[in-house]
């Protein structure tokens, strides 16, 4: 009778279990990324990553449509990923592929001084960088003119954050409307349908944050014509 134990899912032994439905035939040649050594070996990287998310072998499988058995060679070297599978397991882990491939992205410096940038302008409102590019919150400092004709409704994946500094802005939210003096702040959900317009003369001015997620980082979320000064 015998009664070795059964194979951990860290161990690193194939699953005998078939794939899930959808998943790459684990024998497929398919599965091998086109030009072989291309790749660096992203094996540690995906067994790290992994279990930095507490994710047992099963539950990143089955998240990254897989077959544990297949996840298993990978994180073991024994195939290579192809480049849908590396932004599949990307996902899986929110991670991005660079992270994956192990590439270390270059040192960012933290301080942002004032006027160091020139400000952009669009559809009327004046914005200065107040924090990192390439990051997935953006920073501004913005100056929106009385009446801009940007005093558009927009509706976008991620958070909004702002502070008003100077003058008085109103703020539509779905079908309420909000008059925020300075020193009033506001913070909500930007699949919310919002417009934002000065509501005095001399315009206004805003701290404003937001989460870039799906939209790219020149658009400024607020006007997609943006253009240096």
């Amino acid at each position: 009778m015998n009664t070795s134990p059964a194979p951990s899912p860290d161990s690193g032994s194939p699953d005998p279990g078939s794939p899930y439905p959808g998943s790459p035939d684990a024998s497929s040649p398919a599965e091998e990324n086109e030009g072989g050594g291309a790749l660096p070996d992203v094996a540690p990287q995906l067994r790290a990553l992994r279990r930095r998310r507490g994710l047992t072998l099963e539950a990143a499988a089955r998240r990254a449509g897989l077959s544990p058995a297949h996840l298993s060679r990978l994180e073991t070297g024994r195939r290579q990923p192809s480049l849908p599978m590396l932004l599949g397991l990307a996902r899986t882990y929110g991670a991005t592929v660079s992270e994956l491939l192990g590439e270390v992205p270059p040192e960012r410096d933290p301080i942002v001084r004032g006027g160091r940038a020139e400000p952009a302008e669009a559809d009327g409102w004046i914005y200065h960088q107040a924090g990192g590019p390439g990051r997935a919150m953006q920073a501004l400092r913005v100056r929106v003119p009385y009446a801009a004709p940007g005093d558009l409704v927009r509706v976008h994946p991620g958070e909004e954050w702002l502070y008003v500094l100077d003058g008085r802005v109103r703020l539509a939210l779905g079908e309420a409307v909000h008059v925020l003096d300075p020193g009033d702040s506001a913070h909500f959900d930007s699949l919310t349908p919002h417009r934002i317009a000065a509501a005095t003369r001399a315009g206004a001015e805003l701290l404003f944050v937001h989460t870039l997620m799906q939209s790219a980082a020149a658009d400024l979320c607020l006007g997609t014509d943006a253009h240096r000064r």
